[in-house]
């Protein structure tokens, strides 16, 4: 049976992508920029990577972003999308992110990985091939550490000597926490092995959508296995959303720019070779489930059938790109939040019904309303206007 929330959660995935030559300064204050509008839209989440080198993704510390977006910001709840528990000492890491839980009141949410680039690690001095073995081994430790434990631990890589933390978060028991899952089993394994959130940020690739209901098959063989709960509530897909006025209008949007953005960026600067196989043009991305591109109406059956296949989930992230002008993107975010966020969420079905039940017992609900209208006409010796008297003769007000 497919699991559909009371309340589907929507938001944003900030890695972010800046085209490289553009003034850093201004790319990163559009990023906030981005988040107040989303805040102002009303949209649960916002997350912000951290990456070190390649040029493209600029920030370097998602809590600095998360602590300057929760400034100028009411609602909306800010993570790390994700942090690359390999790069940092799990104490220091886990005493951050309780001080960001305290000043953002309980909207700071722990997004973790193994790191993305190896660019990073290799500049770090990391062998690529422990990444993922030191992201568990990290986070077992930061959540003790979240959970108030006394932790003595000898690493090959990091030392705690009773460690604790010296503030207890302010949320109860402790910040939500997701791990990245990409085609790797390490994500969705390591997710359910400590019972946390999972960030499927793969998506869009090729055979992304289809390997989703493994994902989870696989995080919850870990979680029953370590004995632990999980939720799809917890459970968060990123891809690529543009929408327009038409289908047609979205496509010619974002085509060039995303063509050009997955040249520039997987080709030319990671050196991942495009796939012959594969069509690059948007509408071929669409149509094989790696983005949302189209109309509102089009964005809910394309998330009805993402719950569909993947067996449900909890949230849908945008992964945020700059493929077309501001005012396009800005649309975009706009008509998502007015169209095709409250159908997931029940803010819709009550007002429709609203309207139907008035629309359809008119009659006896302002019958006797127009019939004291006209009697207050006749008490007081005035007669009935011409489009009045035609309205109450058709039994409508």
């Amino acid at each position: 049976m497919t699991y559909k929330p009371p309340r589907m959660r929507f938001g944003i995935f900030l890695a972010p992508f800046h085209r490289v030559g553009e003034n850093p300064t201004v790319a990163l204050d559009r990023d906030l920029e981005l988040v107040e509008l989303l805040d102002r839209l009303n949209y649960d989440e916002a997350w912000f990577g951290e990456h070190h080198s390649a040029g493209w993704e600029l920030i370097a510390s998602p809590e600095l972003m998360i602590d300057a977006a929760a400034q100028r910001t009411k609602t909306i709840r800010l993570g790390t999308g994700v942090s690359s528990l390999p790069y940092h000492h799990p104490f220091i890491l886990a005493d951050r992110m309780v001080q960001l839980d305290h000043m953002t009141r309980g909207r700071a949410m722990f997004g973790v990985g193994p790191g993305a680039l190896t660019s990073d690690a290799y500049m770090l001095g990391i062998d690529a091939l422990t990444q993922r073995q030191r992201m568990d081994e990290a986070l077992g430790v930061i959540l003790r550490l979240f959970r108030g434990e006394t932790v003595t631990h000898q690493s090959d890589w990091f030392t705690m000597k009773e460690a604790r933390l010296q503030i207890a978060p302010y949320t109860f028991p402790h910040m939500p926490v997701a791990v990245a899952s990409t085609f790797s089993p390490a994500g969705p394994q390591t997710a359910g092995k400590h019972g946390v959130g999972i960030l499927s940020v793969a998506v869009s690739q090729p055979g992304g959508l289809i390997s989703l209901a493994r994902t989870w098959e696989m995080a919850q063989e870990a979680a029953d296995k370590a004995d632990k709960g999980l939720s799809r509530e917890d459970w968060r897909l990123v891809l690529p959303i543009h929408l327009a006025d038409t289908r047609e209008e979205a496509i010619r949007d974002v085509d060039e720019g995303n063509q050009q953005f997955n040249k520039d960026y997987f080709e030319n600067t990671l050196g991942r070779p495009a796939d012959p196989s594969v069509k690059p043009d948007v509408a071929s991305q669409v149509e094989r489930g790696g983005a949302i591109v189209g109309t509102p109406d089009d964005a809910i059956a394309a998330i009805e059938r993402m719950q569909e296949m993947s067996g449900g989930f909890g949230a849908l992230l945008g992964l945020a790109h700059e493929w077309t002008s501001w005012e396009k993107t800005r649309h975009s975010y706009e008509l998502f939040a007015r169209y095709v966020a409250p159908r997931f969420q029940g803010q819709i079905s009550r007002i429709e019904e609203s309207q139907e039940f008035v629309a359809s017992n008119r009659t006896t609900i302002f019958g006797p309303n127009a019939a004291a209208i006209g009697k207050a006409f006749i008490d007081a010796g005035v007669s009935l206007p011409d489009a009045m008297l035609n309205r109450m003769q058709r039994g409508n007000t």
